[in-house]
């Protein structure tokens, strides 16, 4: 090594002082690879602006964008017995809880809000994958059933982010419980006259799937997200058969009339307000 580098940068380094540089910058599309600063990304709402990938969003970044102005008012969820099982496998669920908890900052896998979209009252559900995969336990159960129940007092319509790897395994049948439970919150927004909309992000899965999510007036997709009961490729090893490109994605859900439209996010919002002024137009007082 040489005297400039032995000597003199050090030398540089002192004077100058030594810069801390985030690492969170800089995210990389896990589609194209392209690095995207962060500040592009957040204004293009987790869009990747060189291939157009939609990258999953926290339930938090999904009722800000959803509601008029980024405003909204979340609602306390009823609190669920943490631990019904007192489950175990390499760790404690009660310890899964709380990491996720302190993680995440929120209780649970689902956040629920109310607020005005397109002038419009509503009421919003977002699931959060990043809690332990979005999947649905007894709080997620209660917290639907909460929703719903706003919804109706409010006369409003409820509007449901789906992300999920399905039912939590920790909670055993409670938590398969929850899909009906679900199914009869979702009959309660809809023997009240109230539109349902959901929004189908990626990943939606496993009871999930089964129960809620496709109950929907309108059943909404995100472009590209994968939606289905059980893995392609455990599919794939029960038919034996190649499945088709692009299955269980929602171009091809849509191409076989399973959902209603895929929707870019971008465009997301102003769907919902005009689906939102539709669906309403005849419980709307007439004009004087």
């Amino acid at each position: 090594m040489s005297w400039l580098t032995e000597f003199v940068r050090p030398k540089i380094r002192t004077l100058l002082g030594r810069q801390e540089v985030p690492d969170n910058l800089w995210r990389q599309c896990p589609n194209c690879q392209q690095m995207i600063f962060h500040r592009e990304l957040e204004a293009a709402k987790k869009v990747c602006p060189h291939c157009g990938h939609h990258m999953r969003a926290s339930a938090a970044e999904r009722l800000a964008w959803t509601f008029d102005d980024g405003a909204y008012t979340r609602i306390d969820l009823p609190k669920a017995v943490a631990d019904p099982l007192r489950f175990r496998d390499q760790k404690r669920y009660a310890d899964r809880l709380k990491d996720a908890r302190d993680a995440n900052k929120q209780e649970d896998a689902l956040l629920v809000a109310h607020g005005a979209i397109g002038g419009g009252r509503a009421v919003v559900a977002a699931m959060s994958f990043e809690f332990m995969g979005g999947s649905m336990g007894s709080a997620v159960g209660e917290g639907l059933v909460a929703a719903a129940r706003l919804a109706v007092l409010q006369a409003a319509p409820l509007i449901l982010y789906t992300a999920s790897g399905g039912a939590r395994m920790q909670e055993g049948a409670i938590s398969l419980m929850q899909m009906p439970r679900s199914v009869i919150a979702t009959q309660m927004v809809r023997e009240a006259g109230l539109p349902f909309i959901v929004v189908l992000t990626d990943p939606t899965t496993g009871g999930v799937t089964a129960s809620f999510a496709m109950l929907g007036d309108v059943q909404i997709a995100e472009p590209n997200a994968q939606i289905g009961f059980a893995g392609p490729r455990v599919i794939e090893q029960t038919v034996r058969e190649k499945l088709p490109v692009g299955f269980q994605r929602a171009e091809y859900l849509l191409e076989h009339g399973i959902i209603d439209m895929v929707v870019k996010r971008a465009e997301l919002t102003a769907t919902l307000a005009r689906l939102i002024a539709l669906m309403t137009a005849n419980k709307r007082p007439a004009a004087a």
